[in-house]
């Protein structure tokens, strides 16, 4: 059994995906829009223009799956209390990724040695997804 992440980007899961392929390296495993579901959504049930809105996206982060979505509410992102660790293999990748993931975001704490970590730091990216970057320890 695993537990996967499912995120909600509320209207922003394009963008949210572009900036993981770009900050992260993720790839893009399986990704659908609403207009293309077998079953249409109840009338109502989507705002209007959310067609063109990603219902469900999987992403390979490594060796990890993150699932994503538009959900089907615009406005409603709320990332708290839900972190995603992530453990680059050297202090050099975790500096990059961690850079990637502060562009258009805010800096929770900064990328530093630890007594458990050569590097490990704490990231808000644009989306207000708060990552703790951690390479472990050698």
């Amino acid at each position: 059994m695993q537990v996967q992440p499912y995120l909600f980007f509320a209207g922003r899961c394009d963008e949210a995906i572009a900036f993981y392929q770009q900050a992260l390296g993720a790839k893009v495993e399986m990704l659908m829009r609403f207009k293309d579901s077998p079953e249409p959504p109840p009338p109502g049930q989507l705002p209007p223009g959310f067609e063109d809105k990603v219902m469900h996206a999987s992403l390979r982060i490594g060796d990890s799956i993150v699932m994503a979505s538009d959900g089907s509410t615009p406005g409603e992102e709320r990332f708290q209390g839900v972190s995603l660790s992530l453990s680059p293999a050297t202090l050099a990748e975790a500096e990059q990724r961690f850079t990637a993931l502060a562009d258009g975001g805010e800096v929770r704490m900064q990328l530093t040695p630890t007594f458990f970590s050569p590097g490990f730091g704490m990231v808000s990216d644009r989306f207000g997804l708060t990552w703790m970057v951690m390479v472990a320890a050698s």
